[in-house]
Order: C-alpha cells, then sequence, then structure tokens
C-alpha cells in the first residue's frame, strides 16, 4: 500500500490523474444575446500549465537526441489529455534513457510524478504527465503500431508534411 504522502493519486483512486486534480475557472461575458465562455485551467497547487509542460517535454527529447517527434492536439479529440507527443530513440537502451531523463525532468522541474508503462522492455514507453501524454518507440515497433495515424487528422497530416 502506498504511503499517503508518497501517492500521487491523493483521492486514493489508481489511475487518478492530474487532470482529477484541477479546477477550472470560467470566466464569461454577454454580448448582444450571446453568452461566450472562456475556461482557464488552473492547477490546484498553482503548478506549471499544459504549454509549460508540452514545452518542457519537446525541450526534454530534442535535448536528448529524440528522432521524428511528432506533437498531436488533442484537444476536441478526446478528454484524456490535451496533447500527444511521439517520438523514437534509435535503441532500446536510447528510449530507455531519453525516458528517464525526461520522467526525471518533470519532476524536478514540474513537481509531476508521471505514470509510466513499458520501461522494463523499452520496446514503447508510454509517460503519462497529466494532459500530455508521451510514446516512445524503437523505430521498428513505431513503425508497426503506426500510432500518429489513429490521432492525426487530415489538416494534422497536411502540416506534419510541410
Amino acid at each position: 500500500m502506498l504511503d499517503p504522502v508518497d501517492n500521487p493519486c491523493r483521492d486514493g483512486a489508481i489511475g487518478a490523474s492530474a487532470r482529477a486534480r484541477r479546477r477550472i475557472v470560467l470566466t464569461g461575458q454577454i454580448a448582444a444575446g450571446a453568452t461566450s465562455v472562456q475556461a482557464h485551467a488552473a492547477d490546484a497547487e498553482g503548478q506549471t500549465g499544459t504549454g509549460d509542460i508540452l514545452s518542457l517535454v519537446l525541450h526534454s527529447l530534442d535535448a536528448d537526441g529524440a528522432v521524428d517527434v511528432v506533437e498531436i492536439d488533442l484537444a476536441g479529440k478526446s478528454d484524456m489529455a490535451d496533447h500527444m507527443v511521439v517520438a523514437s530513440g534509435r535503441s532500446s537502451r536510447h528510449v530507455t534513457a531519453v525516458a528517464e531523463k525526461l520522467i526525471d525532468k518533470l519532476k524536478a522541474e514540474a513537481g509531476i510524478r508521471a505514470k509510466t508503462e513499458g520501461r522494463d522492455s523499452a520496446d514503447w514507453v508510454l509517460i503519462d504527465a497529466g494532459d500530455v501524454i508521451v510514446h516512445l518507440f524503437r523505430p521498428e515497433v513505431r513503425d508497426y503500431y503506426q500510432i500518429e495515424k489513429m490521432w492525426m487528422t487530415a489538416p494534422d497530416a497536411l502540416a506534419r508534411q510541410a
């Protein structure tokens, strides 16, 4: 059993994401009979926002030599996260090293205790940083699963080709 102090899931539910600990601040403005509502996500503890986390992830992957990094905007496509990042390492050892460094940076710089899957085999490592999900693959495994094709829309694919 996890110590409640060390447990990243404060409510004790296994698999609860950082999204469950966030509060949404709504600001509304009524103009000409229409209601315009903007949602601003604010972390309950005043920590780093989604854009900052995404920037940290992309910078870390670039600095550690990840190959073919693709960012996919999940806003409006899924409630599980706002962004997905897919990248490759050159070998199992490289995938493990990139994943470990990213996990360490998320904890040190953003205070995020990311959940991970697949670190032992290092063929496909999933890092759940709350609103940013990271998939790190060996090139052969990435070619086999082609996970980006599931989530990319036509405009995403065209922007990637440009």
